[in-house]
């Protein structure tokens, strides 16, 4: 059996065990797709993902995601794990600008610092949740709703939507029902109060995602990829802002958003925590 170079990442945490885990097989060219499945669910992280060769001379490599159950076409915090691990192989940059190819297409990626951040892509969906969905969110968030202050998609692949709530203090508080948000991949965001909650953050960020075999997500790049469009776009955010994500699981994720020109980029620290070899 074909052993491959293996490792597992903290994203979005300057020290391990306080972001987001993620399970890495560099090389894995010719690794099948029942294997590369399997793997991902033995594993029961999140995502795991597999480094291989570009298909396409634009790219500077390749990156498969899997959750326990599937495939996924993007995600944001297997990205900035895909591209760490990369740099940290000796992957070179052609420019100042690292592309990575996924099902979802290319994707633009950069350093920053000590960061590694992503061009948030293109939203799919970006209309106002409809009426009749907002009693269904309202109730498995465990809310009122009137507490609902917006609720937008901000669907980028993955087909999250998003409501706004008024304080950190309630998304912290909240305790969703998982019967009742079903398949619905629900973000929750709300300022922080720099008189209660600190400067070293400006939003606090929750996920659920109860209809894909866990309830809640550590942290999330592609939410706050298309929660920063909404954030920023409608004026509720600057163009630079640092989300907190994880909070309520013990995590300590911190999400940089920069927006630069017609991009907005979404950064993170990116910690090894494993590394070795495993055999498939």
């Amino acid at each position: 059996m074909p052993t491959f170079d293996f490792k597992q990442v903290d994203v979005f945490a300057s020290q391990p065990l306080k972001g987001n885990p993620l399970a890495v097989v560099v090389a894995a060219d010719g690794l099948a797709d029942a294997r590369m499945a399997a793997f991902a669910n033995w594993t029961n992280l999140s995502e795991t993902i597999f480094l291989l060769r570009p298909t396409t001379p634009q790219a500077d490599y390749r990156v498969r995601i899997f959750t326990p159950r599937g495939e996924l076409p993007f995600a944001g915090h297997p990205t900035l794990g895909a591209c760490a691990v990369w740099l940290a192989g000796g992957g070179r940059a052609r420019g100042d600008r690292i592309v990575q190819e996924c099902a979802a297409g290319l994707i633009t990626l950069r350093r920053d610092g000590p960061l590694v951040a992503f061009a948030a892509p293109p939203l799919l969906r970006s209309e106002p949740v409809g009426p009749e969905l907002l009693p269904r969110i309202a109730a498995g968030l465990g809310l009122d709703a009137g507490d609902l202050l917006e609720a937008r998609w901000v669907d980028n692949g993955p087909g999250w939507l998003a409501v706004l709530l008024a304080s950190r203090r309630q998304v912290l508080a909240l305790r969703p029902d998982p019967a009742a948000l079903g398949s619905l991949k629900v973000g929750v965001v709300a300022p922080w109060d720099p008189a209660v909650d600190g400067a070293e953050a400006q939003f606090e960020v929750r996920a659920f995602v109860s209809g894909a075999g866990i309830l809640e997500d550590p942290v999330t790049g592609s939410l706050n990829a298309g929660v920063a469009q909404w954030l920023i776009g409608s004026g509720r955010a600057p163009d630079a802002y640092v989300a907190s994500q994880g909070t309520a699981l013990g995590r300590a994720g911190r999400v940089h958003v920069r927006k630069s020109g017609a991009d907005i980029w979404i950064g993170g620290e990116v910690v090894t925590c494993i590394e070795g070899k495993v055999t498939l």
